[in-house]
């Protein structure tokens, strides 16, 4: 007699396969054929099979056995699942556990909670400030917020509960917010004034709890321009090396990892010696926002203190945008040629749905008002200029045209910006950009770039041991970004179109180089016995999508979506979330919290 018996651990997810009888093939869920694995490690892609069994990857090589489902990769290139670092999913999950646009580019493990601003830990009375505070700084609609998640908890660990019974189709994992932990133990003074010194040990002590409770680190933003509604600065902005010192060091005991956006600029010195200072203290991984700045000698700005850092055993890691970040101006979105101008037409444009703007800029009386009005103002010297003030419109300098074709222009230079285009045509760049918009039936867009814009210095950059690629920013400025398909652009236009990166170096980088920052030991390769996280992908088809306007989040609220072509599909704990570009409506996600990591 034969018999094959199989017993699965519920906590370590593992597998012990007793196949009595081995003349009897054992059959596995998914068998993987004819694939090109690239690992993630940075070893040379290898064709072979890839088996799966529940949750795992069983084997890989010269499979006989059949699987109970089969997938023909036929040569396509087979990767472990992407890790996108920069999220703000926290929100979006409560009405769209599929959480797109990142499900549709090969992500099966996100972390959210970014930038200082999260949900929790949260009193009661502050639910509603914690969600207008998130409206704030990351345009997520408050009422989705508030109406969109159960907001059944209070502290760090019960919100990862909540997450979690809503059954998200990829990984979530999760920073604690400054902001939030801040308000909880200081309230409204959180805002304005500095902690007392028993204060910053119950704002360590609180933290430090909810990474023991399952949070995979902390989360600080010191950017001036993230405020409140009223334009004060959020929670934590400027908080002191004594308090950061005492978080870092709570964090560092319990094993979670440190998150920061600084300011740049004249304050860069200063702000690289104070995460210096918090991981001398915590002995941890410490990630923050690194848009490219130009230093001496072709290095980048931040490579001296780097490389101190590095000589002195510190663990830092920066993100930046493989392409420039950039701000969607067009009838679609509120960036629209002028942006608060004090014309009545601009502002009547402005309080129209996408539709009905373009009827009106074809209306030749409306349109002549347009024009009329924005050539009595100034075009904006700078992106900064253009949201500041109420007197100027875009900078036609650095607008740059995404063109109509479905794969939008994120690398054109001068000769597609704004001001180009209009001196062609012999027009004003208002003239330039209602025609344009009409041409595309208002759909088309001009990407303002803000970060990023020299795109020839990002590959050395991106190659440097401390760099990895994102700050997608998916979840969060859903009206005005859309750079969420980073992983699609690195892949197609750096690997494939560039030939900047093999096969192999971009597939590590968007993989277990990202995994290791949060401590991923079961994700990030395909190895047997790792998590079953896996992306088919067609690299000759590889492409993202024009971004469009959408009205699916709760009450109708607008966001920008981005499609994507040539992921043939995509496997999380071993459920086909995606097939042929289109979600498959099942949810194999975890909410992978620190010490199970």
């Amino acid at each position: 007699a034969s018999c094959l018996f199989q017993y699965k651990s519920r906590e370590s997810h593992t597998y012990l396969r007793l196949n009595f009888d081995e003349r009897k093939p054992v059959s596995y869920d998914l068998v993987i054929r004819n694939g090109n694995i690239v690992d993630g490690l940075g070893n040379k892609p290898k064709l072979a099979d890839l088996a799966v069994d529940g949750d795992q990857i069983a084997e890989i090589g010269d499979i006989s056995e059949k699987g109970k489902r089969e997938i023909d990769a036929n040569g396509n290139v087979v990767t472990p699942g992407f890790v996108d670092l920069h999220t703000h999913f926290d929100a979006q999950v409560g009405w769209d556990p599929s959480l797109t646009p990142a499900s549709w580019h090969g992500v099966t493990t996100a972390l959210m909670g970014n930038c200082g601003v999260t949900f929790a830990p949260v009193m009661d009375k502050d639910k509603e400030t914690l969600a207008v505070m998130m409206e704030s700084v990351e345009d997520i609609p408050r009422h989705a917020i508030l109406t969109g998640l159960p907001w059944n908890w209070n502290s760090y660990g019960q919100y990862l509960d909540a997450i979690e019974k809503l059954d998200p189709a990829i990984n979530l994992a999760g920073l604690v917010g400054h902001s939030a932990a801040r308000f909880y133990i200081m309230g409204e003074r959180a805002i304005d004034e500095k902690p007392t010194t028993k204060e910053i040990e119950e704002i360590a002590s609180l933290i430090g709890s909810s990474v023991k409770q399952g949070a995979v680190g902390f989360s600080t933003n010191r950017l001036r321009a993230h405020v409140m509604p009223d334009g004060r600065p959020i929670p934590g902005t400027f908080a002191t090396e004594e308090e950061l010192v005492a978080i870092s060091t709570a964090v560092g005991n319990e094993g979670g990892i440190l998150q920061s956006v600084i300011e740049g600029g004249d304050k860069l010195a200063e702000e690289l010696a104070l995460i210096k200072k918090q991981l001398q203290a915590s002995r941890t991984r410490l990630l923050f926002s690194a848009p490219w700045e130009p230093g001496e000698n072709g290095a980048s700005a931040y490579q001296s203190a780097i490389d101190d850092m590095k000589a002195s055993g510190l663990d830092v890691v920066g993100t930046t945008q493989p392409r420039a970040a950039a701000f969607l101006s067009g009838l679609q979105s509120n960036f629209l040629f002028s942006m608060r101008a004090k014309g009545p037409s601009w502002r009547e444009l402005r309080q129209k749905d996408p539709t009905e703007r373009l009827e009106l800029i074809r209306d030749s009386i409306f349109k002549e008002r347009l024009i009329e009005e924005a050539k009595l103002m100034e075009p904006a010297n700078s992106i900064g200029q253009t949201l500041m003030s109420s007197r100027f419109f875009i900078p036609p300098k650095s607008s740059y045209w995404m063109g109509v074709d479905s794969r939008p222009n994120y690398t054109g230079g001068k000769e597609t910006s704004l001001a180009t285009l209009a001196e062609q045509a012999g027009e004003h760049p208002v003239e330039t950009w209602l025609r344009l918009m009409d041409e595309s039936n208002g759909g088309g867009l001009f990407m303002l770039r803000f970060v990023n814009q020299d795109l020839e210095a990002l590959p050395d950059f991106m190659r440097s041991d401390w760099i990895v690629p994102g700050v997608g920013d998916a979840g969060a400025h859903v009206s005005m970004i859309m750079d969420a398909g980073w992983t699609s652009f690195l892949l197609s236009y750096w690997h494939r179109d560039r030939g900047e990166f093999s096969l192999e170096q971009a597939v590590h980088y968007l993989t277990a180089k990202q995994a290791r920052v949060i401590g991923l030991k079961d994700r990030g390769s395909l190895e047997v016995g790792k998590q079953a996280d896996i992306n088919l992908i067609d690299i000759g088809r590889l492409a993202e999508h024009q971004p469009t306007r959408v009205n699916d989040f709760p009450g109708g609220a607008p966001r920008f979506i981005q499609r994507a072509t040539g992921y043939q599909a995509t496997i999380v704990n071993g459920q086909v979330i995606l097939e042929n570009d289109e979600l498959t409506g099942l949810s194999g996600g975890r909410v992978l919290r620190n010490k199970s990591l």
